[in-house]
């Protein structure tokens, strides 16, 4: 698994920690968004339509902090809009290190070359680069051409400087399982440090409703890009455990508590794609929300969605009570017949 040995032993004991204590809504990963501007239009985003005056916002260096504080969870994973254009953002992400957060930077590449010098390589910074394809898909989906290009330039200028650096990857409908799995050898071919993988949710706010999957379709997908990925060592930075509910073999239910948001807009409730409105802080979006209502078979617009930002928290928790499952998960691959 492509997670360096200190995070997971840091996860390990920190998930331990909450279970010990009968904790059952813990964070795993703070998703922070210090702003949503962004210098791209995705097809598939819904951040790029809101008003100038909330387009135009930005959380201060002291806000960031105050919420990596108030949540408590161990990773902090900084998408946008694009991070780089907040002016503060090594500040950010220097606070964040400082208190021994894993930070996971978010970022289409488009600004790395300019603000690369402001960064400095260490264990617990990531840069988590966007890439939903070979060059004609990407470029095709975040609607420009030449991005793609630009991020394979990036990923290789950031190793070359000694940084961590994984990718993003959402499947849309009309990927194939033999682009995809093409695209994954070219991406272990860049010495990348893992790969993070997710089927396209068709969230309300996107602007393109016309390419995502439903369920059913993202199951058979990963189902042959794993069999097509036998014996080749492709590392993804997921638990193999959420591996697996992917390729339909565990019935998961979500965890919508694993991955808090923090944006410019307050902490939306439920979760990162689902929007019912905001709260004021952590602790009351925690206690004032009904867990219950959310997820697959209670709100229908949970119904096809596979996204790590809610399945990767049960799959990791599941992981630590069923050690020996994972071990021959890991040892054996995915079981797709």
């Amino acid at each position: 698994m492509a997670i360096p040995a200190i995070q997971v032993a840091r996860l390990g004991k920190y998930i331990l920690t909450q279970t010990l204590k009968g904790n059952k809504h813990y964070p795993l990963v703070l998703m922070l968004e210090p702003l949503f501007q962004c210098n791209l239009r995705c097809k598939g985003c819904g951040k790029i339509g809101h008003p100038p005056e909330i387009m135009n916002k930005r959380l201060s260096v002291q806000e960031c902090i105050d919420a990596v504080e108030e949540c408590g969870a161990p990773i902090v994973s900084i998408p946008g809009g694009e991070p780089l254009l907040h002016p503060d953002m090594p500040k950010i992400v220097e606070e964040l290190i400082k208190r021994k957060k894993f930070v996971y930077l978010c970022t289409n590449g488009l600004l790395v070359p300019q603000r690369i010098h402001e960064f400095t390589p260490s264990p617990y910074l990531t840069f988590n680069l966007h890439l939903d394809g070979q060059k004609e898909i990407h470029d095709k989906i975040v609607c420009k051409d030449g991005v793609f290009d630009n991020s394979v330039s990036v990923i290789k200028m950031l190793k070359s400087k000694g940084f961590r650096v994984v990718t993003n990857t959402t499947l849309f409908g009309g990927q194939t399982a033999e682009n995809a799995a093409e695209f994954f050898d070219f991406l272990m071919d860049l010495k990348i440090d893992g790969m993070t993988l997710s089927a396209a949710f068709s969230y309300e706010a996107a602007a393109d409703q016309d390419s995502f999957l439903t369920r059913d379709q993202s199951v058979k997908l990963f189902r042959e890009i794993f069999k097509l990925g036998k014996g080749k060592n492709w590392d993804f930075s997921h638990s193999s455990f959420y591996l697996d509910f992917l390729a339909g073999n565990q019935n998961y239910k979500c965890s919508p508590w694993g991955n808090p948001s923090r944006s410019v807009l307050g902490w939306q409730r439920p979760c990162y794609l689902l929007e019912d409105g905001f709260v004021s802080s952590y602790k009351e979006l925690m206690e004032q929300t009904d867990w219950d209502k959310f997820g697959v078979g209670n709100d229908p617009r949970c119904a096809n969605c596979m996204v790590h930002c809610g399945f990767e928290p049960t799959a990791v928790a599941d992981s630590v009570k069923r050690p020996l499952k994972g071990a021959m998960l890991a040892l054996k691959g995915v079981d797709v017949g």
